[in-house]
């Protein structure tokens, strides 16, 4: 595929314009489209049933031969998340930097595609062509290694897309953002700046990476216990800083969680993390090791039911135990959403008698992403004749906006797309056509994808199909003791009157699953659900094969 045409540039969001998260954009000239990320979002609470949300990509299967691939700005869930469930139906070649190509390539290894998946690794100031774009990506300081800018040479001109950034003057490993490379774009001229809108309504500069150094140093030496520390899995800066406390203050070093574990052997295989090889220990050895001597990485940072700190603040963790000289550090922002859960999982940790450490208490985290003085000097470095905010939600894209236009950008140069919305430049200008196109999100529930289009209706074909079982229980709310229940009442599932037995039968599967749980899990009801709809679900699908939707139902007494 050549690329040879002509026409206008097309810059077409497919997510990520108008929400956090979904992450994907086309740049689209003559008969060539590559796709700048490919992300997913998780579920808001109002999505029942549903596992992932990807962008609706129907448009590039439209393409076919015509869209030439992927190209990666860095390995985040919202920009890497959605390839193994995409690929399947449009596969085309994924090009990403180091990072980014070892959390994919474990990605695809997981749905079975790796092998069917070309997957190009390239470098910042690597160049390289794709039909009629000629791309180089530019290093960019972010909450994880090898975030990169794209510097895209049209046939009409040069568009710069700044992936997810912040102008972090003194990072971890030294390397800070490229900007000597996007001066010398911006000398030459830059077309189009498409730039990360995130934290566009934050006034002033985004602090370092390295100002959470003095208050983990602090919290380190004031802890004569354990140091339970919780980020998110990718964030390799922050795991090297923990390392490097833990080494500083002779503490073995012990990961709980899945995806940590792998995050730290991808960064470790590339060079990213170095360590001593005595420096990390097994859960197992948990027990001959002194608490002022053990720091324990787990995931679960947003109180994620089932994940290892929630049960270890509760208490019904099989190998870790939490105990009142123990510090926990939660070093990540709150997930709109999650404010519950972590409240929740932070009034757990107290019982326990450790103490918390969070943003709000403490500088034990800081954002990955350009507050509003970076992104005016951003705007003012690369002068850019056209400007469309990208990556957020639409008071995000509009507060950006404005911030071009107060640092000189006339406003009929700026533009404010949403997810659909297409983009024409061509010589005489730019404008919002008139068309847009198929834009949207997909639910994907467990290995079914796109079959769910609304959630709604989701859940209708499912009630209708194998009915419903509501599981009503009262818990004492100090003690965590059922009080009483469980009730089930089913509808469209089994005849009360007839399968009374069996339905005797999945009651006692639920007392006997909230027994296998402490007292004080069964205290938070947002557990004691979880652990109902899963034994209830486990009983009727080896039963009776059978599927009806669950509701469990907690009196808290």
């Amino acid at each position: 595929m050549s690329g040879n045409g002509s026409g206008p540039i097309r810059v077409i969001p497919l997510g990520g314009l108008g929400e956090i998260g979904l992450n994907c954009l086309v740049l689209e000239y003559g008969d060539a489209a590559i796709a700048i990320d490919c992300g997913l979002m998780f579920p808001e609470l109002h999505m029942l049933g549903i596992d992932l949300v990807i962008p609706d990509l129907s448009y590039l299967q439209q393409l076919g031969d015509r869209f030439l691939g992927f190209v990666i700005t860095h390995g985040h869930e919202d920009h890497i998340g959605a390839l193994p469930y995409v690929l399947r139906d449009v596969p085309a070649p994924v090009y990403a930097t180091p990072m980014a190509a070892g959390l994919i390539t474990e990605k695809l290894r997981e749905h079975q595609l790796l092998e069917a998946t070309r997957l190009e690794v390239f470098q910042p100031r690597h160049r390289w062509q794709l039909g009629p774009f000629g791309v180089e990506a530019v290093h960019m300081t972010h909450s994880i290694v090898d975030a990169v800018a794209l510097a895209i040479t049209t046939p009409l001109g040069i568009i710069v897309h700044t992936g997810d950034f912040k102008l972090d003057q003194t990072p971890i490993d030294g390397l800070a953002s490229d900007l000597p490379c996007l001066a010398e774009y911006a000398a030459a001229g830059v077309l189009l700046l498409l730039s990360d809108s995130t934290n566009a309504e934050r006034e002033g500069y985004t602090p370092s990476e390295r100002s959470v150094h003095d208050d983990l140093d602090r919290i380190f030496r004031a802890t004569p216990g354990k140091i339970f520390f919780s980020t998110f899995s990718s964030h390799v800066h922050r795991i090297t800083q923990v390392l490097e406390m833990s080494l500083l203050h002779n503490r073995r070093v012990v990961t709980v969680g899945r995806s940590l574990t792998n995050s730290i052997k991808i960064a470790t295989q590339l060079g990213y993390l170095e360590y001593p090889a005595t420096l990390f220990a097994d859960t197992n050895e948990l027990k001959d090791l002194p608490p002022d001597q053990v720091t324990l990485l787990t995931t679960g940072s947003q109180g994620e039911p089932l994940s290892a700190l929630i049960r270890i603040a509760e208490g019904d963790h099989k190998q870790v135990r939490m105990a009142p000289d123990d510090a926990v550090i939660l070093s990540s922002r709150i997930i709109p959403g999650n404010e519950k859960a972590i409240s929740n999982m932070i009034n757990h940790i107290c019982r326990r008698g450790a103490t918390v450490h969070h943003a709000a208490s403490a500088g034990v985290h800081v954002s990955g992403h350009a507050s509003q003085e970076e992104l005016k000097l951003l705007l003012r470095l690369v002068r850019p004749r056209y400007f469309v905010p990208v990556h957020g939600e639409y008071r995000h894209l509009a507060q950006h906006r404005g911030l071009a236009q107060s640092v000189g950008m006339p406003p009929e140069a700026t533009f404010l797309l949403e997810d659909g919305q297409v983009l024409e430049i061509d010589p005489a200008g730019a404008r919002v056509a008139d068309a847009a196109v198929t834009a949207g999100r997909v639910f994907v529930d467990g290995k079914g994808i796109g079959d769910v289009e609304d959630v709604v209706l989701r859940d209708r074909r499912h009630l209708s199909s194998d009915g419903m079982v509501m599981a009503i229980l009262a818990i004492d709310q100090h003690s965590g003791e059922v009080i009483a229940g469980p009730d089930l009442v089913s509808r469209g599932f089994i005849l009360e009157a007839q399968g009374q037995a069996y339905l005797e039968q999945a009651k006692a599967v639920v007392v006997d699953a909230l027994q296998q749980v402490s007292m004080e899990s069964r205290t938070d009801s947002m557990e004691v659900k979880e652990e109902v709809r899963k034994a209830l679900k486990r009983f009727f699908a080896r039963t009776l094969e059978r599927r009806p939707v669950i509701v469990p139902f907690v009196m808290e007494m």
